[in-house]
């Protein structure tokens, strides 16, 4: 099977929810300081010079490097990295699509709850979560990593039957890197845990990497931030 040229997955910068849910969490409040809908949580200003940063790692590519397709999830902080990514390179770059399949792991009734909330209102949900296991715990109305990872086979088998050979940057959220690199090397869920207890978390503005290399992608880098050394 025909596969992309290269596959550059780059998470989205620093979000306002990425800084007020984990000191909710860590307060034990039961709001955060971010309100409304997930997919339209922005950038904080450091995610704005992340994404900036990446920008400037775009401009220092050589000609034959560059992206020839561009995909962004829809939410608002994904379209807003590559936004000003792009104009920070200022180059003349592909005009970025969505696709709904790279959405960050939908929580459903738990969207938007600090841990408090979740433990006041869903009492149950701890037990049930343990119950199912973290692949395959879905949230009330959301989804499990499980199916995250299902819906971003399809859509990898997709972008290699519409862009085989071609360079694709695609700019999304951290369970959306992790997955993707689930779907490409095959993993099981322990190793995805092996990997991430290894490699880290996700990070804000990282760039990860694959090549096509006899007919497969091949990892060359992951959760790349050498672009960012003083943010």
């Amino acid at each position: 099977m025909s596969v992309v040229g290269e596959l550059i997955l780059v998470r989205h910068g620093q979000s306002l929810a990425n800084v007020a849910f984990p000191a909710a969490d860590e307060r034990g409040l039961l709001e955060a300081e971010v309100s409304g809908r997930d997919a339209e949580v922005p950038l904080t200003d450091i995610g704005e010079a992340q994404a900036a940063a990446v920008g400037s790692w775009l401009a220092a590519l050589a000609p034959e490097q560059l992206p020839q397709i561009v995909i962004t999830s829809p939410y608002l902080r994904a379209r807003e990295t590559w936004r000003i990514a792009a104009e920070t390179a200022g180059l003349d770059l592909p005009k970025p699509v969505t696709d709904d399949r790279l959405v960050d792991r939908l929580l459903g009734e738990l969207e938007m709850l600090t841990r408090a909330a979740v433990a006041q209102r869903f009492p149950g949900e701890a037990d049930r979560r343990a119950e199912a296991g973290e692949y395959r715990y879905a949230p009330p109305g959301g989804e499990s990593f499980a199916d995250v990872e299902a819906r971003l086979a399809a859509f990898l088998l997709d972008l290699n039957r519409k862009h085989a050979g071609e360079r694709v940057v695609v700019v999304a959220h951290d369970a959306v890197v992790l997955m993707m690199r689930a779907v490409i090397q095959n993993l099981r869920w322990d190793e995805v845990i092996e990997m991430e207890r290894a490699e880290g978390t996700v990070r804000n503005a990282s760039i990860s990497q694959f090549l096509e290399r006899a007919g497969h992608l091949e990892l060359v880098r992951y959760n790349f931030v050498d672009h960012l050394p003083s943010l």
